[in-house]
């Protein structure tokens, strides 16, 4: 139960809620939210149906507003091929906003909207978040519930989740989370920003779990929005230049390889990260630093946190024996229409059927002599 001092923080803590919203900080996309200045919005996005026919579709989601002038930060898979967004205030009043850049491997998103003057939020310490602590999200669920607030409690402070691939690092919290309340604050007693809020990552195999909800932590991602806000993507990315995939048992007896996790090495870019470290086709790397590796999500999540031009030891199987070895990242390559990496591949542990630039050195090791 509650003590006084948590129920007079709480009291406190809704006086500064509402004087927020009276401030008009909150958005909706159509509908947004910031901290002390959240949004909502509305976007639209284009498909092709049966017929060849182009539509469009209006959906809804949150946010919220970190400038004055105007910068507002979302979730990437809200505005995802969105041909046009739309951000309404708390007073009523809308914008169009711009997409300035996103990313799926952080699933963040910053736009700009053409105002001044504007209340934003103040971004807490996610480090400083800890278990029972009480939160409250704010946006826009169902699309219609606009400038809606839920409370609740952290269940977890660093729950890993995989979703279609892609390894997140979540705060998971028991507050109502539903489909629009996705790009939201999540915020702490004293008002500020500690988690953006996913409802897309609190439903599993089309089901929606009660009391269950999940917000990427805002420190994981600071450095991450001002990178967008300043180039227009997250540069300097992490990139080791190799393709890879997940170690499994059933490759381990087929390939007479004596571990049955960790991150296989197809093939290796020549000149880059991965060659200059002496990794080559075979490898298993098993760690990175101190975290062990199991998978290629579990070095697609410790790769989150370095960027091009930190080295990092690599602990990799080799025929029998363990070795270290020091690796420096490079810097991702910049594609058009995409921000994923192309050379890291997931298949559930085999290999994916397209033939390697190095296909004689690929097919000598599965089916020839195996270099020493």
């Amino acid at each position: 139960m509650p003590g006084i001092e948590d129920s007079k923080l709480m009291e406190q803590a809704t006086d500064a809620m509402a004087d927020t919203f009276d401030k008009d900080p909150v958005a909706v996309l159509t509908g947004i939210y910031t901290g002390d200045g959240s949004r909502q919005w509305v976007f639209y996005t284009t498909s092709t149906n049966i017929f060849g026919q182009q539509t469009q579709t209006a959906s809804s989601g949150s946010g919220f507003i970190i400038t004055q002038d105007g910068y507002v930060v979302t979730n990437h898979h809200v505005v995802a091929g969105a041909s046009s967004i739309k951000v309404t205030l708390y007073n009523g009043d809308t914008y169009d906003a711009a997409l300035i850049g996103s990313d799926s491997d952080y699933d963040v998103a910053v736009l700009k909207i053409n105002a001044e003057g504007l209340q934003p939020v103040t971004l807490g310490d996610s480090a400083d978040v800890n278990v029972g602590d009480y939160v409250l999200a704010i946006g826009n669920p169902l699309g219609e519930l606009t400038f809606s607030m839920s409370q609740g409690i952290v269940s977890s402070c660093n729950r890993a989740i995989n979703v279609d691939g892609t390894p997140f690092n979540m705060i998971q919290v028991d507050c109502s989370i539903n489909p629009g309340n996705s790009g939201g604050p999540l915020m702490n007693l004293y008002g500020e920003v500690v988690g953006i809020v996913s409802a897309k990552y609190s439903t599993y195999s089309t089901t929606t779990v009660e009391g269950l909800g999940f917000a990427i932590p805002i420190s994981d991602v600071k450095s991450i929005i001002t990178d967008i806000m300043e180039n227009g993507a997250v540069t300097d990315k992490a990139y080791m230049a190799i393709t890879a995939g997940t170690m499994t048992a059933q490759m381990a007896a087929q390939y007479s390889i004596d571990v049955t996790q960790g991150v296989f090495v197809y093939s290796v870019v020549e000149g880059g990260a991965g060659d200059k470290a002496g990794l080559r086709l075979g490898d298993v790397i098993t760690k990175l630093n101190d975290t062990t590796l199991t998978s290629r999500q579990d070095m697609s999540a410790a790769m989150k946190s370095y960027r091009a031009g930190d080295t990092v030891t690599l602990t990799v199987y080799r025929d029998g024996q363990y070795i270290t070895t020091e690796l420096t990242f490079d810097a991702q390559p910049q594609t058009t229409g995409s921000d994923t990496d192309d050379t890291t591949t997931d298949n559930g542990g085999g290999y994916s059927g397209q033939i390697p630039e190095n296909w004689q050195e690929f097919y000598n090791y599965f089916f020839g002599s195996r270099r020493g």
